[in-house]
Protein backbone atom coordinates (compact mmCIF):
# COMPACT_ATOMS: atom_id res chain seq x y z
CA UNK A 1 0.00 0.00 0.00
CA UNK A 2 1.51 3.30 -0.96
CA UNK A 3 1.78 5.81 1.99
CA UNK A 4 -1.23 8.06 -0.07
CA UNK A 5 -3.30 5.13 -0.12
CA UNK A 6 -2.30 4.51 4.03
CA UNK A 7 -3.48 8.25 4.65
CA UNK A 8 -6.98 7.71 3.28
CA UNK A 9 -7.43 4.46 5.46
CA UNK A 10 -9.71 4.74 8.33
CA UNK A 11 -9.53 4.62 11.74
CA UNK A 12 -12.59 3.50 13.54
CA UNK A 13 -13.01 5.40 17.18
CA UNK A 14 -15.02 2.15 19.07
CA UNK A 15 -17.34 4.56 21.43
CA UNK A 16 -18.09 2.10 24.83
CA UNK A 17 -18.17 3.73 28.20
CA UNK A 18 -16.60 6.94 26.84
CA UNK A 19 -19.61 8.89 25.66
CA UNK A 20 -17.65 12.21 24.92
CA UNK A 21 -15.47 13.83 22.50
CA UNK A 22 -13.39 15.69 24.68
CA UNK A 23 -10.51 14.72 26.96
CA UNK A 24 -10.69 11.10 25.39
CA UNK A 25 -7.18 10.21 25.04
CA UNK A 26 -8.14 6.80 22.19
CA UNK A 27 -10.12 9.53 20.50
CA UNK A 28 -7.13 11.93 20.32
CA UNK A 29 -5.14 9.13 19.87
CA UNK A 30 -6.96 7.81 16.31
CA UNK A 31 -7.41 11.90 15.21
CA UNK A 32 -3.55 12.10 15.83
CA UNK A 33 -3.28 9.93 12.89
CA UNK A 34 -4.16 11.91 10.47
CA UNK A 35 -6.57 9.86 9.02
CA UNK A 36 -10.58 9.63 8.80
CA UNK A 37 -12.12 8.70 11.97
CA UNK A 38 -15.45 6.80 11.90
CA UNK A 39 -17.27 6.77 14.84
CA UNK A 40 -19.34 2.81 15.95
CA UNK A 41 -21.08 1.98 18.92
CA UNK A 42 -22.17 -1.59 19.38
CA UNK A 43 -25.09 -2.95 21.96
CA UNK A 44 -23.60 -6.46 22.85
CA UNK A 45 -26.22 -7.98 25.10
CA UNK A 46 -24.34 -11.07 25.35
CA UNK A 47 -20.89 -9.60 26.63
CA UNK A 48 -21.67 -9.20 30.32
CA UNK A 49 -23.54 -12.40 31.04
CA UNK A 50 -25.64 -11.78 34.30
CA UNK A 51 -24.78 -8.47 34.42
CA UNK A 52 -26.70 -7.07 31.43
CA UNK A 53 -27.02 -3.17 31.50
CA UNK A 54 -30.09 -2.42 34.04
CA UNK A 55 -33.44 -0.74 32.86
CA UNK A 56 -32.62 2.49 34.17
CA UNK A 57 -29.27 2.51 32.87
CA UNK A 58 -30.83 1.88 29.42
CA UNK A 59 -32.89 4.60 29.66
CA UNK A 60 -29.88 6.90 30.09
CA UNK A 61 -27.75 5.26 27.31
CA UNK A 62 -30.38 6.04 24.65
CA UNK A 63 -30.32 9.88 25.50
CA UNK A 64 -26.74 10.17 26.27
CA UNK A 65 -26.07 8.19 22.46
CA UNK A 66 -28.55 10.88 21.32
CA UNK A 67 -26.66 13.49 21.99
CA UNK A 68 -23.54 11.87 21.67
CA UNK A 69 -25.20 11.41 17.63
CA UNK A 70 -25.94 15.49 17.47
CA UNK A 71 -22.29 16.30 18.61
CA UNK A 72 -20.57 14.01 16.02
CA UNK A 73 -22.99 15.52 13.24
CA UNK A 74 -21.27 18.74 14.52
CA UNK A 75 -17.63 17.71 13.84
CA UNK A 76 -18.35 16.11 10.18
CA UNK A 77 -19.14 12.29 11.47
CA UNK A 78 -21.81 9.92 11.70
CA UNK A 79 -22.35 7.79 14.67
CA UNK A 80 -22.82 4.27 13.21
CA UNK A 81 -24.57 2.14 15.66
CA UNK A 82 -24.67 -1.70 15.79
CA UNK A 83 -26.13 -4.63 17.74
CA UNK A 84 -24.22 -7.83 17.91
CA UNK A 85 -21.89 -9.47 19.31
CA UNK A 86 -18.63 -6.81 19.78
CA UNK A 87 -15.51 -8.73 18.05
CA UNK A 88 -17.82 -10.18 14.98
CA UNK A 89 -19.29 -6.74 14.48
CA UNK A 90 -16.12 -4.48 14.94
CA UNK A 91 -14.17 -7.03 12.27
CA UNK A 92 -17.25 -6.67 9.73
CA UNK A 93 -16.82 -3.06 10.17
CA UNK A 94 -13.30 -2.69 9.77
CA UNK A 95 -13.64 -5.14 6.39
CA UNK A 96 -16.47 -3.38 5.10
CA UNK A 97 -14.92 0.22 5.81
CA UNK A 98 -10.77 -0.84 4.41
CA UNK A 99 -9.60 0.30 8.20
CA UNK A 100 -6.95 -1.39 9.97
CA UNK A 101 -7.04 0.22 13.59
CA UNK A 102 -9.96 0.37 15.95
CA UNK A 103 -9.20 2.44 18.69
CA UNK A 104 -10.89 2.80 22.14
CA UNK A 105 -11.10 3.08 26.03
CA UNK A 106 -10.22 0.33 28.15
CA UNK A 107 -13.27 -0.55 30.85
CA UNK A 108 -12.43 -2.60 33.68
CA UNK A 109 -15.54 -4.78 34.49
CA UNK A 110 -14.41 -8.77 34.48
CA UNK A 111 -16.60 -9.85 31.45
CA UNK A 112 -15.09 -5.99 29.62
CA UNK A 113 -11.60 -7.17 30.34
CA UNK A 114 -12.58 -10.41 28.28
CA UNK A 115 -14.76 -8.62 25.41
CA UNK A 116 -11.27 -6.79 24.77
CA UNK A 117 -8.72 -9.66 24.36
CA UNK A 118 -11.97 -11.41 22.32
CA UNK A 119 -11.20 -8.46 20.30
CA UNK A 120 -7.67 -8.27 20.01
CA UNK A 121 -7.69 -11.84 18.57
CA UNK A 122 -10.31 -11.80 16.42
CA UNK A 123 -9.29 -8.07 14.88
CA UNK A 124 -5.80 -9.01 14.79
CA UNK A 125 -6.49 -12.39 12.51
CA UNK A 126 -8.14 -10.08 9.60
CA UNK A 127 -4.60 -7.78 10.33
CA UNK A 128 -6.59 -4.86 11.96
CA UNK A 129 -4.64 -3.78 14.99
CA UNK A 130 -6.70 -2.88 18.69
CA UNK A 131 -5.57 -0.07 20.76
CA UNK A 132 -6.71 0.42 23.73
CA UNK A 133 -6.62 4.05 26.00
CA UNK A 134 -6.84 4.68 29.52
CA UNK A 135 -9.26 7.76 30.42
CA UNK A 136 -12.41 6.15 32.42
CA UNK A 137 -10.40 6.54 35.39
CA UNK A 138 -7.83 8.84 36.78
CA UNK A 139 -5.49 6.48 36.97
CA UNK A 140 -4.86 2.91 35.72
CA UNK A 141 -5.72 0.11 38.00
CA UNK A 142 -2.31 -1.72 37.80
CA UNK A 143 -0.22 1.51 38.00
CA UNK A 144 -1.16 1.78 41.95
CA UNK A 145 0.16 -0.39 44.17
CA UNK A 146 1.48 -0.60 48.34
CA UNK A 147 5.15 -0.55 48.48
CA UNK A 148 5.46 -4.08 48.08
CA UNK A 149 3.51 -3.98 44.90
CA UNK A 150 0.22 -6.06 45.97
CA UNK A 151 -3.15 -3.91 45.55
CA UNK A 152 -4.30 -1.69 48.02
CA UNK A 153 -6.92 -2.99 50.12
CA UNK A 154 -7.36 0.39 52.60
CA UNK A 155 -8.95 3.36 50.96
CA UNK A 156 -6.91 5.76 53.29
CA UNK A 157 -3.62 4.73 51.70
CA UNK A 158 -4.88 3.90 48.59
CA UNK A 159 -5.70 7.85 48.09
CA UNK A 160 -2.96 9.27 49.89
CA UNK A 161 -0.82 7.26 47.57
CA UNK A 162 -3.19 8.46 44.29
CA UNK A 163 -2.90 12.27 45.89
CA UNK A 164 0.60 11.50 45.20
CA UNK A 165 0.52 11.52 41.58
CA UNK A 166 -0.39 13.75 38.84
CA UNK A 167 -3.76 14.06 37.62
CA UNK A 168 -2.96 14.34 33.65
CA UNK A 169 -5.79 16.23 31.55
CA UNK A 170 -5.62 15.36 27.92
CA UNK A 171 -4.57 18.35 26.00
CA UNK A 172 -7.16 20.36 23.87
CA UNK A 173 -7.71 18.74 20.29
CA UNK A 174 -9.84 19.32 17.61
CA UNK A 175 -11.66 16.81 16.45
CA UNK A 176 -13.00 15.91 13.04
CA UNK A 177 -14.61 13.30 12.12
CA UNK A 178 -16.02 11.29 8.99
CA UNK A 179 -19.03 9.57 7.67
CA UNK A 180 -19.25 6.03 6.76
CA UNK A 181 -18.85 4.29 3.32
CA UNK A 182 -21.54 3.21 1.60
CA UNK A 183 -19.89 -0.42 1.62
CA UNK A 184 -21.16 -0.42 5.42
CA UNK A 185 -24.57 -0.46 5.04
CA UNK A 186 -27.51 1.11 6.80
CA UNK A 187 -26.47 1.12 10.85
CA UNK A 188 -29.40 0.58 12.71
CA UNK A 189 -31.65 2.85 14.29
CA UNK A 190 -31.35 3.72 18.04
CA UNK A 191 -35.07 3.24 18.16
CA UNK A 192 -35.09 -0.38 17.71
CA UNK A 193 -32.98 -1.07 20.12
CA UNK A 194 -36.14 -0.53 22.28
CA UNK A 195 -33.76 0.77 25.41
CA UNK A 196 -36.59 3.18 26.53
CA UNK A 197 -39.55 1.52 28.69
CA UNK A 198 -42.85 1.44 26.96
CA UNK A 199 -45.42 -0.64 29.40
CA UNK A 200 -45.58 1.29 31.56
CA UNK A 201 -42.94 3.84 31.06
CA UNK A 202 -42.06 4.45 34.53
CA UNK A 203 -39.46 6.59 33.13
CA UNK A 204 -42.01 9.18 32.18
CA UNK A 205 -41.11 12.09 34.06
CA UNK A 206 -37.28 11.52 34.12
CA UNK A 207 -36.67 13.65 31.04
CA UNK A 208 -37.85 16.54 33.68
CA UNK A 209 -34.75 15.42 35.64
CA UNK A 210 -31.86 14.30 33.66
CA UNK A 211 -30.10 15.83 30.67
CA UNK A 212 -27.66 13.16 29.73
CA UNK A 213 -24.46 14.22 27.21
CA UNK A 214 -21.18 15.21 27.43
CA UNK A 215 -22.67 19.18 27.41
CA UNK A 216 -24.99 18.38 30.14
CA UNK A 217 -21.97 16.83 32.31
CA UNK A 218 -20.02 20.11 32.42
CA UNK A 219 -23.15 22.20 32.73
CA UNK A 220 -23.72 20.28 36.59
CA UNK A 221 -20.21 20.26 37.18
CA UNK A 222 -20.00 23.98 36.59
CA UNK A 223 -23.19 24.69 38.31
CA UNK A 224 -22.18 22.37 41.53
CA UNK A 225 -18.87 24.41 41.48
CA UNK A 226 -20.40 27.55 41.41
CA UNK A 227 -23.33 27.02 43.79
CA UNK A 228 -23.11 24.04 45.98
CA UNK A 229 -19.57 22.86 46.77
CA UNK A 230 -19.09 25.61 49.87
CA UNK A 231 -21.57 23.48 51.72
CA UNK A 232 -20.51 19.86 50.47
CA UNK A 233 -18.54 18.61 53.23
CA UNK A 234 -21.91 18.48 55.95
CA UNK A 235 -24.44 19.07 53.13
CA UNK A 236 -23.79 15.88 51.38
CA UNK A 237 -25.49 13.97 54.49
CA UNK A 238 -29.31 16.07 54.15
CA UNK A 239 -31.00 13.97 52.01
CA UNK A 240 -33.51 17.30 51.45
CA UNK A 241 -30.24 19.62 50.23
CA UNK A 242 -29.02 19.98 46.60
CA UNK A 243 -25.50 19.93 48.08
CA UNK A 244 -23.80 16.82 45.79
CA UNK A 245 -22.87 17.02 42.44
CA UNK A 246 -25.20 14.72 40.97
CA UNK A 247 -22.40 13.77 38.12
CA UNK A 248 -22.54 9.96 39.14
CA UNK A 249 -24.19 8.95 35.99
CA UNK A 250 -22.09 11.30 33.41
CA UNK A 251 -18.68 9.52 34.90
CA UNK A 252 -20.06 5.97 34.94
CA UNK A 253 -21.38 6.78 31.17
CA UNK A 254 -17.77 8.79 30.34
CA UNK A 255 -19.61 11.41 29.59
CA UNK A 256 -17.21 13.72 31.50
CA UNK A 257 -13.82 12.85 32.34
CA UNK A 258 -12.51 12.53 35.77
CA UNK A 259 -9.33 14.57 35.68
CA UNK A 260 -11.49 17.28 34.24
CA UNK A 261 -13.37 17.28 37.57
CA UNK A 262 -9.99 17.29 39.39
CA UNK A 263 -8.72 20.32 37.24
CA UNK A 264 -12.30 22.14 37.30
CA UNK A 265 -12.30 21.65 41.55
CA UNK A 266 -8.91 22.51 42.00
CA UNK A 267 -9.23 25.35 40.08
CA UNK A 268 -12.26 26.70 41.99
CA UNK A 269 -10.20 26.30 45.33
CA UNK A 270 -7.18 27.97 43.97
CA UNK A 271 -9.89 30.88 43.05
CA UNK A 272 -11.28 30.53 46.36
CA UNK A 273 -9.20 29.55 49.14
CA UNK A 274 -12.08 28.81 51.68
CA UNK A 275 -13.44 26.33 49.59
CA UNK A 276 -10.13 23.87 50.03
CA UNK A 277 -11.80 21.73 53.07
CA UNK A 278 -15.23 21.40 50.70
CA UNK A 279 -13.23 20.68 47.55
CA UNK A 280 -11.00 18.18 49.02
CA UNK A 281 -13.63 16.51 50.66
CA UNK A 282 -15.33 16.43 47.21
CA UNK A 283 -12.12 14.70 45.63
CA UNK A 284 -11.76 12.03 47.71
CA UNK A 285 -15.36 10.92 46.82
CA UNK A 286 -14.04 10.79 43.54
CA UNK A 287 -11.03 9.14 45.02
CA UNK A 288 -13.69 6.04 46.29
CA UNK A 289 -14.83 5.28 42.58
CA UNK A 290 -10.83 5.30 41.82
CA UNK A 291 -10.58 2.54 45.10
CA UNK A 292 -13.98 0.71 43.89
CA UNK A 293 -12.76 -0.31 40.55
CA UNK A 294 -8.97 -0.12 41.55
CA UNK A 295 -10.58 -3.32 43.82
CA UNK A 296 -13.01 -4.85 41.03
CA UNK A 297 -9.95 -5.15 38.74
CA UNK A 298 -7.99 -6.93 41.28
CA UNK A 299 -10.40 -8.97 42.67
CA UNK A 300 -12.95 -9.48 39.72
CA UNK A 301 -15.59 -11.71 41.73
CA UNK A 302 -16.33 -8.62 44.16
CA UNK A 303 -19.81 -8.70 42.77
CA UNK A 304 -20.40 -12.59 43.44
CA UNK A 305 -18.51 -13.40 47.22
CA UNK A 306 -17.87 -11.43 49.60
CA UNK A 307 -14.25 -9.88 49.89
CA UNK A 308 -13.83 -11.54 53.37
CA UNK A 309 -13.97 -15.10 52.77
CA UNK A 310 -15.70 -15.83 56.06
CA UNK A 311 -19.13 -14.14 55.16
CA UNK A 312 -19.97 -16.93 52.72
CA UNK A 313 -21.35 -18.67 55.64
CA UNK A 314 -23.24 -15.97 56.96
CA UNK A 315 -26.75 -17.54 57.00
CA UNK A 316 -28.89 -14.81 55.42
CA UNK A 317 -32.37 -15.71 57.08
CA UNK A 318 -34.42 -13.49 55.11
CA UNK A 319 -36.98 -14.36 52.55
CA UNK A 320 -38.81 -12.84 49.43
CA UNK A 321 -41.42 -10.83 51.51
CA UNK A 322 -38.95 -8.54 53.33
CA UNK A 323 -37.14 -8.26 49.95
CA UNK A 324 -40.30 -7.43 48.42
CA UNK A 325 -41.52 -4.61 51.32
CA UNK A 326 -38.20 -3.50 51.15
CA UNK A 327 -38.35 -2.54 46.95
CA UNK A 328 -41.69 -1.62 47.12
CA UNK A 329 -41.09 1.46 50.20
CA UNK A 330 -43.49 -0.11 52.18
CA UNK A 331 -41.65 -1.35 55.06
CA UNK A 332 -42.86 0.93 57.54
CA UNK A 333 -39.82 2.90 58.36
CA UNK A 334 -40.29 6.17 56.82
CA UNK A 335 -36.49 6.82 56.26
CA UNK A 336 -36.14 3.65 53.91
CA UNK A 337 -39.52 4.11 52.16
CA UNK A 338 -38.59 7.53 50.84
CA UNK A 339 -35.43 6.61 49.67
CA UNK A 340 -36.81 3.19 47.67
CA UNK A 341 -39.33 5.58 46.35
CA UNK A 342 -37.06 8.19 45.41
CA UNK A 343 -34.92 5.41 43.98
CA UNK A 344 -37.86 4.07 41.71
CA UNK A 345 -39.05 7.41 40.70
CA UNK A 346 -35.85 8.91 39.76
CA UNK A 347 -33.45 6.47 38.88
CA UNK A 348 -31.60 7.66 42.18
CA UNK A 349 -31.12 7.77 45.55
CA UNK A 350 -29.46 10.44 47.97
CA UNK A 351 -25.83 8.61 48.99
CA UNK A 352 -26.47 8.43 52.93
CA UNK A 353 -30.03 7.09 52.43
CA UNK A 354 -28.15 4.06 50.25
CA UNK A 355 -26.62 3.72 53.09
CA UNK A 356 -29.08 3.06 55.47
CA UNK A 357 -31.58 1.46 52.88
CA UNK A 358 -28.26 -0.87 52.33
CA UNK A 359 -28.04 -1.47 56.03
CA UNK A 360 -31.34 -1.87 56.50
CA UNK A 361 -32.21 -4.82 54.23
CA UNK A 362 -29.02 -7.21 55.67
CA UNK A 363 -28.62 -6.27 58.87
CA UNK A 364 -32.90 -5.85 59.49
CA UNK A 365 -34.11 -8.23 57.23
CA UNK A 366 -31.10 -10.36 57.15
CA UNK A 367 -31.53 -10.22 52.97
CA UNK A 368 -28.20 -11.22 51.27
CA UNK A 369 -26.58 -8.07 49.65
CA UNK A 370 -26.27 -9.55 46.46
CA UNK A 371 -30.24 -9.32 46.30
CA UNK A 372 -29.98 -5.48 46.52
CA UNK A 373 -26.70 -5.37 44.36
CA UNK A 374 -29.00 -6.40 42.00
CA UNK A 375 -31.98 -4.16 42.79
CA UNK A 376 -29.32 -0.81 42.55
CA UNK A 377 -28.28 -2.71 38.99
CA UNK A 378 -31.49 -2.39 37.52
CA UNK A 379 -33.18 0.76 39.12
CA UNK A 380 -29.71 3.48 39.20
CA UNK A 381 -29.50 5.62 36.40
CA UNK A 382 -25.54 5.20 37.89
CA UNK A 383 -25.52 1.59 38.37
CA UNK A 384 -21.62 0.97 38.29
CA UNK A 385 -20.79 -2.68 38.77
CA UNK A 386 -17.27 -1.45 40.78
CA UNK A 387 -19.40 1.24 42.64
CA UNK A 388 -22.34 -0.92 43.80
CA UNK A 389 -20.32 -4.40 44.52
CA UNK A 390 -18.19 -2.21 46.89
CA UNK A 391 -20.82 0.43 48.48
CA UNK A 392 -22.81 -2.81 49.31
CA UNK A 393 -20.09 -5.06 50.53
CA UNK A 394 -19.02 -2.38 52.33
CA UNK A 395 -22.27 -1.88 54.16
CA UNK A 396 -22.67 -5.89 54.60
CA UNK A 397 -19.22 -6.07 56.62
CA UNK A 398 -17.61 -8.21 54.41
CA UNK A 399 -15.96 -6.26 51.87
CA UNK A 400 -12.51 -4.05 51.61
CA UNK A 401 -12.04 -1.54 53.93
CA UNK A 402 -15.69 -2.26 55.18
CA UNK A 403 -17.88 -0.89 57.63
CA UNK A 404 -18.06 -3.64 60.97
CA UNK A 405 -20.96 -5.63 60.95
CA UNK A 406 -21.72 -4.56 64.33
CA UNK A 407 -22.38 -1.65 62.92
CA UNK A 408 -26.44 -1.36 61.97
CA UNK A 409 -28.18 2.14 61.17
CA UNK A 410 -30.73 2.62 63.85
CA UNK A 411 -33.30 3.97 60.33
CA UNK A 412 -35.49 6.34 62.80
CA UNK A 413 -32.86 7.96 64.48
CA UNK A 414 -30.77 8.26 60.75
CA UNK A 415 -34.26 9.98 59.54
CA UNK A 416 -34.37 12.85 62.86
CA UNK A 417 -30.60 13.88 62.21
CA UNK A 418 -30.28 14.28 58.95
CA UNK A 419 -33.86 14.96 57.92
CA UNK A 420 -34.69 16.75 61.00
CA UNK A 421 -37.55 18.82 58.91
CA UNK A 422 -38.55 16.16 57.34
CA UNK A 423 -38.65 17.70 54.25
CA UNK A 424 -37.26 14.22 52.28
CA UNK A 425 -39.54 11.75 54.05
CA UNK A 426 -42.60 14.45 53.59
CA UNK A 427 -42.10 14.55 49.64
CA UNK A 428 -41.67 10.89 48.47
CA UNK A 429 -43.92 9.60 51.51
CA UNK A 430 -46.51 11.92 51.45
CA UNK A 431 -48.99 9.97 53.32
CA UNK A 432 -47.21 11.29 56.53
CA UNK A 433 -47.10 14.75 55.35
CA UNK A 434 -48.89 16.17 58.01
CA UNK A 435 -47.36 14.07 60.93
CA UNK A 436 -46.05 16.29 63.69
CA UNK A 437 -41.91 15.94 63.33
CA UNK A 438 -41.80 14.12 66.53
CA UNK A 439 -43.84 11.16 64.81
CA UNK A 440 -42.36 11.31 61.40
CA UNK A 441 -40.09 8.54 61.84
CA UNK A 442 -41.88 6.47 63.77
CA UNK A 443 -45.43 6.42 63.45
CA UNK A 444 -46.49 3.82 64.60
CA UNK A 445 -45.64 5.41 68.44
CA UNK A 446 -47.86 8.16 67.29
CA UNK A 447 -51.36 8.76 69.60
CA UNK A 448 -54.50 7.46 67.62
CA UNK A 449 -55.73 11.27 68.09
CA UNK A 450 -52.58 12.37 66.22
CA UNK A 451 -52.69 9.87 63.39
CA UNK A 452 -56.51 10.70 62.76
CA UNK A 453 -55.57 14.31 62.69
CA UNK A 454 -53.20 14.27 60.31
CA UNK A 455 -55.14 12.00 58.17
CA UNK A 456 -52.59 8.47 58.35
CA UNK A 457 -54.14 5.73 58.70
CA UNK A 458 -51.81 2.05 59.84
CA UNK A 459 -52.02 -0.13 58.49
CA UNK A 460 -54.53 0.71 55.81
CA UNK A 461 -52.49 3.72 54.40
CA UNK A 462 -49.45 3.53 55.71
CA UNK A 463 -47.34 -0.01 57.04
CA UNK A 464 -46.67 -0.92 59.97
CA UNK A 465 -43.11 -1.52 60.64
CA UNK A 466 -41.96 -4.92 58.70
CA UNK A 467 -39.18 -5.69 61.74
CA UNK A 468 -38.64 -4.23 65.01
CA UNK A 469 -35.59 -2.52 64.83
CA UNK A 470 -34.38 -3.58 68.40
CA UNK A 471 -35.31 -7.45 67.88
CA UNK A 472 -33.83 -7.14 64.65
CA UNK A 473 -30.20 -5.64 65.36
CA UNK A 474 -30.03 -8.60 68.07
CA UNK A 475 -30.76 -10.94 65.67
CA UNK A 476 -28.46 -9.39 63.19
CA UNK A 477 -26.01 -9.33 65.63
CA UNK A 478 -26.44 -13.14 67.10
CA UNK A 479 -26.03 -14.25 63.41
CA UNK A 480 -22.66 -12.40 63.37
CA UNK A 481 -21.70 -13.36 66.67
CA UNK A 482 -22.26 -17.43 65.47
CA UNK A 483 -20.39 -17.41 61.94
CA UNK A 484 -17.32 -15.16 63.76
CA UNK A 485 -17.16 -17.59 66.35
CA UNK A 486 -17.42 -20.66 63.73
CA UNK A 487 -15.19 -18.85 61.03
CA UNK A 488 -12.65 -16.42 63.29
CA UNK A 489 -14.13 -13.58 61.71
CA UNK A 490 -12.53 -10.23 62.91
CA UNK A 491 -14.33 -7.13 63.49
Amino acid sequence: MTSAAKDRQPVIYWFRQDLRLRDLRGLNAAVATGRPVLACYILDDESPGDWKMGGASRWWLHHSLTALAADIEKVGGKLYLARGESAAVLARLAGQAGADLVCCSRQYEPWARQLEEAVHTLLGERGVELKRYGGSLLYEPETVSTQAGAPFKVFTPFWRKCRELPVKLEPAVRVRLAGWPRSVGDPDALDDWALLPTRPNWARSWGDLWQPGEKHAYAKLTAFLREAVGDYDAGRNYPARRATSRLSAHLHFGEIAPARIVHATREAAAENPALAAETDKFLSELGWREFSNHLLFHFPEMPEEPFKGEFAAFPWLGGAEGLRAWQQGRTGYPLVDAGMRELWQTGYMHNRVRMVVASFLCKHLLVDWRAGQRWFWDTLVDADLANNACGWQWVAGSGADASPYFRIFNPTTQGEKFDKQGDYVRRWVPELAALPDRYLYQPWAAPGKVLREAGVDIPAAYPEPVVDHREARDSALAAYDRVRSQQGVTA
